[in-house]
């Protein structure tokens, strides 16, 4: 089935060529320089220009991160709030508007559970039988038995349009998003979206809900809220991750021996170079993988070397991941709002290494350190997964293109809330008053 693609709305004012800020996502620039814009790379952060340089620093990025991309998916935009500060608006002015009634949802459900095959159905029967909205989901969620025999839920199901993950490109095809699970659902929507992300609506129906809002008893009317617009929103930060990877192809000399008659031993030969992205909602995560060495990995900060991580690995993380990974590492918790990147070393070999946060605009580039014993491994949102040599780099900063997330009440109510029901914030037995004695 296809569906015509509407035009966007930017709400957005044009950003000047000598503007003070240049974003990089946004102006498909894909070059990330190894140095931060014209600093010398150095070991400490008050090292002197490099002899001969006279050209004085000036910095080109912001500090508070890229404006934020606020049109999400082909017909969904934020209202624009006049008073608003620099890019960052006051939360309880964040709402949910539509240029275009939004005509396609895609709806994510958890798979393995048999618990979410009947809120599963009554959904996509409302979408379909009432709002007569086109739905789609994932191929492997209709393989399911329970729903591939069930005859009654036939005529519905052959209005779905699938995709599979990797294969199908449907960012342009899609209005809004549905979850019904856990956290885990809101995390693979956002790895389905390199680009922008439609609104995303999250039904608690897994086993914590931190980032899941809504309960499922009444989603006719929550649903229609959204549908017509009306709903607040609040824009978690992701992640823009770029790693590049030296490769490298083993080699060896025919019959065995090598020119001078020693006995080769198996050599690496650098062929180029293997670029690959991500857009991540929680956090990237590097380790030391099965090596029962410690790991070893530079950490810089606009181009400047600001530490070295000897222990178990480092925790990169936005606000959203700050309750997450972080927070179980010793991190504080931030609300998706404040525009920052937290470091959280995972048990470091210093007593004195606490987690720190960073601006969201900063440039962060995690490499091997020379002198490492071993590899290390990084991981996306838990996917993806892969090892990290000498010579590899992973560049990390704020994107652009924030996960839109609909919330229950506001971004304030609903985090407190789920600070309290989920991880049961400060809760404790209250200390008992004095009783007043009587004269």
């Amino acid at each position: 089935m296809e569906v015509n693609r509407e035009k966007l709305c930017t709400g957005k004012a044009d950003v000047s060529a000598d503007s003070a800020y240049h974003c990089s996502t946004c102006h498909d620039d894909e070059e990330w320089s190894s140095t931060s814009r014209g600093r010398a790379k150095s070991r400490s952060l008050s090292a002197s220009p490099a002899l001969g340089s006279t050209k004085e620093f000036r910095r080109t990025r912001s500090l508070h991160g890229p404006c934020p991309v606020t049109t999400f998916g082909p017909k969904a935009c934020m209202l624009q709030n006049p008073k608003a500060i620099m890019h960052i608006q006051d939360p309880a002015s964040q709402r949910l508007t539509w240029n275009k009634p939004p005509k396609s949802v895609l709806v994510i459900k958890k798979i393995r559970d048999a618990s979410l095959l009947q809120p599963f159905k009554e959904l996509c029967v409302y979408l379909t039988e009432v709002n007569n909205m086109i739905v789609y989901v994932e191929k492997k969620v209709l393989e399911d038995p329970a729903i591939a025999n069930d005859d009654n839920f036939g005529p519905v199901k052959k209005k779905f349009c699938t995709f599979r993950e990797d294969y199908d490109d449907i960012s342009n095809q899609i209005d809004f998003i549905i979850c019904l699970g856990g956290d885990g659902t809101l995390l693979y929507a956002s790895s389905l979206f390199q680009g922008s992300v439609p609104p995303v609506m999250a039904f608690h129906l897994g086993s914590l809900g931190f980032l899941t809002p809504f309960n499922f008893e009444n989603f006719q009317s929550q649903v229609t809220q959204v549908i017509e617009g009306n709903a607040a929103l609040v824009l978690r930060s992701r992640l823009k991750v770029k790693v590049v990877k030296e490769h490298r192809e083993k080699m060896t000399v025919q019959n065995g021996i090598e020119e001078n008659g020693v006995a080769p031993t198996n050599t690496e030969k650098e062929v180029g170079k293997q670029i690959m992205q991500y857009q991540v909602l929680n956090e990237v995560v590097v380790d030391r993988g099965p090596s029962s060495y410690l790991s070893n990995v530079d950490v810089f900060l606009d181009g400047h070397l600001i530490t070295t991580v000897q222990g178990d690995g480092v925790i990169v993380s936005t606000p959203t991941g700050s309750t997450a990974y972080a927070a179980a590492a010793g991190a504080s918790m931030i609300h998706p709002n404040v525009p920052a990147i937290m470091i959280t070393p995972i048990c470091p070999h210093s007593l004195s290494f606490r987690p720190i946060v960073v601006p969201a605009g900063v440039e962060l580039k995690i490499m091997l350190s020379p002198d490492a014993r071993n590899t290390a491994w990084v991981s996306f949102d838990g996917r993806k997964r892969q090892e990290i040599c000498h010579g590899d780099s992973i560049s990390i900063t704020t994107s652009c293109y924030p996960l839109p997330s609909i919330c229950f009440q506001d971004p304030v109510s609903d985090w407190f809330e789920s600070l309290a029901e989920c991880l049961h914030w400060n809760v404790r037995k209250k200390q008992n008053n004095f009783v007043e004695e009587e004269f």
